[in-house]
C-alpha cells in the first residue's frame, strides 16, 4: 500500500473512533468552564459566619473525653452556638458537649436538622432526610453514617452532615451532579470517576495524537502533489 493511501485509511478512521469522545471532550469542556468552580463546588449554599469567641473557664479537660473515646486528636470548635469536642483520628469519631462532657453522638434526626438549618444558606425547607450507612457515589470515601438532608429549591440542594461528629461533610445540588456526570466523560474514568491517568484515556489522547499527525501529513502531501500537478501543466 502506498504511504498516501495508508495515511488516508489512518485519518479516516482514527478520526471516527476519536470524534465521538472529541465532541464529549468538547461539551464537557465548555460545561466546565461555563459554570464557575464557585457554584459547582456548593459555596453559596452554606452561611459562613464568624465563629464566636469561646469561654474556656466552663469547659471540661479534653483528656476527658479522650479517654470517653480513645483518638489521635480533639478540637473544640461551635456548633449552633455551644462549645463541642470533636473527636477524630482514633477508633471512633464521636462528639462530645465540652461543658458537660456528655457524649452527643451519634445524632438523632432532630440535632442532624438543626445543624443543616443553620447551616443552610437558602430560604426552602427541609424536603427531605435520610440516615445513610454508607456513603452514596456523590460523595463516595466519606466516612459514615451520614444524615442526607435535601431542602426544597433549584437544583435540589442538599446538605450531608456527620452522624459522629456534626459536622458538614459534603454539599450537593444538580449542578455540581451534572459536573460529575460530564467529568466522567472528560476524564473517561466510567467507574470511579477519579483517575486522570486511566488506560482509556492515554489511548484515546495517543489515537488523537496519531490522527493529527496523518492529517498534517496529508496536508503537506496535498500541497507537494498541487506543486507537482501546475509543474507539470506549465
Amino acid at each position: 500500500m502506498r504511504w498516501p493511501a495508508l495515511a488516508r485509511n489512518t485519518h479516516k478512521w482514527l478520526g471516527l473512533v476519536i470524534g465521538v469522545q472529541a465532541v464529549f471532550w468538547t461539551f464537557s469542556g465548555l460545561y466546565m468552564t461555563a459554570v464557575h468552580l464557585d457554584i459547582i463546588h456548593g459555596d453559596h449554599l452554606v452561611r459562613h459566619a464568624p465563629s464566636p469567641p469561646l469561654e474556656l473557664a466552663n469547659l471540661v479537660e479534653p483528656g476527658a473525653v479522650m479517654t470517653a473515646a480513645p483518638s489521635q486528636a480533639v478540637r473544640l470548635e461551635t456548633q449552633l452556638g455551644q462549645p463541642v469536642y470533636v473527636v477524630t483520628g482514633g477508633p471512633e469519631r464521636a462528639l462530645f458537649d465540652a461543658r458537660t462532657g456528655d457524649k452527643l453522638s451519634p445524632l438523632g434526626q432532630a440535632a442532624a436538622e438543626a445543624r443543616a438549618k443553620a447551616l443552610y444558606a437558602g430560604v426552602g425547607p427541609i424536603k427531605a432526610v435520610e440516615l445513610l450507612g454508607k456513603a452514596p457515589p456523590e460523595i463516595r470515601g466519606r466516612p459514615a453514617p451520614l444524615w442526607r438532608i435535601e431542602f426544597q429549591g433549584w437544583w435540589r440542594p442538599t446538605l450531608y452532615i456527620s452522624a459522629q461528629t456534626g459536622e458538614l461533610v459534603a454539599k450537593r445540588h444538580d449542578l455540581w451532579r451534572i459536573f460529575d456526570f460530564v467529568w466522567m466523560f472528560h476524564i473517561m474514568d466510567y467507574q470511579e470517576r477519579e483517575n486522570v491517568n486511566n488506560t482509556l484515556l492515554r489511548v484515546a489522547t495517543w489515537a488523537a495524537v496519531a490522527s493529527c499527525a496523518s492529517g498534517a501529513w496529508l496536508l503537506i502531501f496535498s500541497f507537494r502533489r498541487r506543486r507537482r500537478a501546475r509543474k507539470a501543466a506549465a
